[in-house]
């Protein structure tokens, strides 16, 4: 009984070994099931190329509302953030001194406005008694010159009140436009002193580019250009603008030239103060370019999957700048316009490996063979029968 059951598992090992080597050699020998999506067709496209800009965004209208009297901070109504309104209330100054001197200004004016009055009327009646002969020159002179005096006076008066009640409303810091608070300097009881920053406020919709832009590249750059440029905050988004003013002068330190871009289709970041950095388009040429998903890298190599003929072929390219905006390659060399190539190759495919094309529907994914039936091993009971 041992020697049969021996001589079964010596039999049964060599034919399990050709089994497999025959599903090995099918399996590498099965085409590649390709759908429609799969393929990419390579075509010369417009790439946009100009001096690179670096700066930052900053908002056109920005006001740093400043203190001007001295005085306590009472109150501080708006946060960081919060947006206000065209003459909202944003910081309020201790007024009990200004108000005192207001009402003694007023007062004095209205005392000398009084005085005056009385001497124009003196004047008046002099006048009249001069005509009948009932007065003399000299005091209807004296009655003239004390009427000029009583009406410097009054100017003096009105004007102090004038500046009585214009320190009686910087005590109330409001905002000069629509925006948003972006930054707030005091708390109350802060002692304001003339100067001394309160708040910042600034537009959003306002936004804008202020790069700059290597003065040896500042030829070619002429306003209304369109610039592309990425902003940090802001990962995978590209924002669109256009050149809109031009620095007459470099910075004699930098020898860069300052350039101001406005944004165009109404996106914008939601934060001043970001880096930003992009290109402005200044010419623009036919190449071929290949999405970054279709390239296979290997090290400083990259090359591509290429279906021709029936077959997927490995294509080694040679690759020039990067469209940071479109995520697309150049190709110098390696694949011509018209071109298939893999659109999302896997790891799995084979130099020379055959294709066949099938319906989107239904079909395996790139680069899984059809699998093939194994064939079956003949039943202990038949063995044993021969």
């Amino acid at each position: 009984m041992l020697r049969k059951t021996l001589l079964a598992l010596a039999l049964a090992i060599p034919l399990a070994a050709c089994n497999k080597g025959a599903d090995k050699s099918a399996t590498a020998s099965q085409p590649l099931l390709i759908a429609p999506e799969d393929l990419l067709t390579i075509h010369s496209s417009a790439l946009a190329s100009g001096p690179v800009i670096t700066g930052t965004v900053q908002p056109e209208r920005h006001a740093d509302l400043r203190a001007e009297v001295s005085a306590v901070v009472l109150q501080v109504l708006k946060e960081n953030g919060e947006k206000v309104r065209r003459g909202d209330l944003l910081v309020r100054l201790d007024d009990t001194a200004i108000r005192d001197g207001m009402t003694s200004a007023d007062e004095a004016a209205r005392a000398a406005n009084q005085a005056f009055e009385q001497a124009e009327r003196q004047l008046q009646r002099l006048k009249t008694l001069r005509a009948s002969g009932m007065t003399s020159t000299q005091q209807l002179e004296d009655a003239e010159v004390h009427r000029n005096t009583t009406q410097s006076d009054l100017a003096a008066a009105r004007s102090r009140a004038v500046q009585a009640h214009q320190q009686m409303t910087r005590t109330a810091v409001r905002a000069p436009f629509d925006g948003i608070v972006s930054e707030r300097k005091v708390s109350p009881g802060d002692t304001a002193q003339i100067g001394k920053e309160l708040v910042k406020v600034i537009d959003p919709v306002s936004l804008r580019l202020e790069g700059l832009v290597s003065a040896d590249k500042i030829s070619s750059v002429k306003i209304g250009q369109a610039v592309v440029f990425s902003v940090n905050g802001y990962p995978g988004q590209d924002f669109s603008g256009r050149v809109k003013r031009i620095a007459p002068s470099a910075d004699p330190t930098t020898r860069q030239v300052e350039v101001l871009v406005e944004f165009v289709d109404g996106r914008q970041p939601g934060v001043a103060g970001l880096y930003a950095e992009g290109r402005i388009e200044t010419s623009s040429t036919d190449v071929l370019t290949i999405p970054d998903a279709s390239l296979v890298r290997n090290g400083d190599k990259a090359y591509a999957w290429r279906v021709r003929g029936g077959v997927v072929n490995r294509v080694p390219l040679t690759l020039g700048e990067r469209d940071a905006r479109r995520g697309e390659v150049v190709v110098k060399a390696g694949l011509s316009s018209g071109e298939q190539v893999m659109r999302n190759p896997v790891t799995t495919l084979k130099d020379g490996q055959k294709t066949v094309a099938v319906a989107a529907a239904g079909a395996p994914a790139p680069g899984v063979p059809v699998p093939a039936a194994a064939p079956s091993l003949p039943a202990p009971a038949d063995r044993k029968g021969k």
